[in-house]
């Protein structure tokens, strides 16, 4: 016979599953459902706790606990390509422009009649030819950041660039800092390699320093994960104090840096690099996805030498290289002018569409950058994000909770929306309708 404890998780679960409770339901406090149930509070917690490991609900401080909205598609609000053909994606960003079809058609004649197109059978170096590095390391110069191209290697694709970073230089049960709301595509990195992330709170321009640092005192934290220029989800661009007391916390606690810089493209003027003021210990991750296709799966990372040789076994161990065909497709692009004239086009495009959500959503509280592609949007007190997504993607209109950006237990009610996917005219129709999901909740 199960015992009573069992059964109440049975019953609740059967309620939940069948939408008889329904998403957005406030349940008994730990105290009433003890009460109710004639069970002990230290069983009523851990009741509440099954139901939350098995996703069906979710607690949140100050408010209650609830009832999770479980008919959204598995995987749903994960970066990720809505797949129904009529979905309006406000959930993945791949900004395209228009003719980069003709120009990717001229591009791959343009390789099939160089000289040394049988070079592209054959195996290449792990870190890419030297010749493609630097012409690489020459279009991420900015500033006063200088890559050298001896340091310099091509992956495929920024998220790639990331892995093989954590399989070459971490190791299960590290500890690493990261923001409470940050990449999704991290987060899932560190629950596949057993990392304990740690989470920095955030504060509306970056950050928040003095909690790092009581961090780094209170736990042994071997590594940091940033996006000092163009923060995914949150938006800010760090200054350039942020950033040297970001390496000065760093040097102090002897911290790995893991700098991404998938959407550094988007921001014409911005200070260094964080892997400019500390070259010894940083490893600057970014990629072609964004500023040219996210089709094109090509890499950068940049790494102190003392780190080559691991990434260098982390790549053979995924991929063994990159496939030059597309990284000599990428280089003469780089050479002859397009990628930039992308870079110009898409942060003109960008800000085209912040306008454009500045408009529509108007009076409510959207965190964002002019520069970037996307939006934090938090939501009333009384809306849950798990509702507004659902009743959107009733609607064919795809947005993200903040849960998988976010580090913390106890996910903010958000969404995050992706600006750069569909056409203006889709854009706008979109984003009334999430104005008015939200104005009716």
């Amino acid at each position: 016979m199960k015992n009573k404890y069992k059964v109440i998780v049975d019953r609740y679960v059967d309620l939940i599953r069948s939408g008889e409770m329904m998403a957005g339901t406030r349940l008994p406090t730990h105290r009433n459902l003890a009460a109710c149930e004639h069970i002990s509070l230290a069983t009523a917690t851990r009741v509440y706790a099954e139901l939350q490991a098995m996703g069906l609900i979710s607690g949140e401080i100050g408010r209650g606990t609830f009832v999770r909205e479980i008919a959204i598609p598995h995987g749903h609000g994960i970066d990720q390509h809505a797949v129904a053909t009529d979905i309006i994606d406000l959930n993945f960003n791949y900004p395209a422009l228009p003719g980069q079809g003709e120009l990717l058609r001229e591009a791959l004649r343009q390789v099939s009649g160089a000289g040394d197109i049988e070079s592209h059978l054959r195996c290449q170096p792990h870190a890419g030819r030297l010749s493609d590095r630097e012409i690489i390391a020459g279009h991420l110069s900015r500033g006063e950041f200088h890559p050298d191209a001896d340091n310099v290697i091509i992956v495929n694709g920024a998220q790639h660039g990331l892995t093989v970073t954590v399989m070459g230089l971490l190791r299960p049960g590290d500890v690493v800092a990261v923001d409470a709301l940050t990449y999704s595509g991290f987060k899932a990195l560190g629950a596949l390699y057993q990392l304990e992330l740690v989470a920095i709170p955030v504060q509306n321009d970056g950050p928040d320093l003095d909690a790092l640092r009581r961090i780094c005192q209170s736990r042994h934290v071997r590594a940091m994960y940033i996006m000092p220029t163009l923060h995914n989800p949150l938006g800010w661009v760090l200054s350039h104090e942020q950033r040297k007391e970001l390496v000065d916390i760093a040097r102090l606690n002897d911290l790995l840096i893991i700098e991404d810089a998938a959407y550094h493209y988007l921001v014409k003027t911005q200070p260094p690099a964080v892997a400019f003021f500390a070259p010894e210990r940083t490893v600057y991750v970014t990629g072609f996805s964004k500023n040219v296709a996210t089709g094109l799966r090509i890499g950068v990372v940049i790494c102190p030498e003392k780190f080559r040789p691991a990434l260098e076994r982390a790549v053979r161990a995924t991929t063994w290289n990159t496939p030059s065909l597309i990284v000599s497709m990428i280089c003469n692009w780089i050479q002859d002018g397009t990628v930039s004239r992308f870079e110009t086009l898409k942060r003109r495009d960008a800000r085209q569409r912040q306008q454009i959500l500045k408009e529509i959503l108007d009076q409510l509280p959207c965190i964002s950058h002019p520069d970037s592609y996307f939006a934090w949007l938090p939501l009333p007190e009384e809306v849950r994000a798990d509702r507004v997504v659902k009743t959107l993607m009733e609607r064919n209109i795809s947005v993200s909770t903040a849960e998988p950006f976010c580090i913390t237990q106890n996910a903010p009610q958000a969404i995050r929306i992706a600006l750069g996917s569909v056409s203006y005219e889709n854009l706008r129709k979109a984003l009334q309708m999430v104005r008015n999901v939200i104005e009716w909740a």
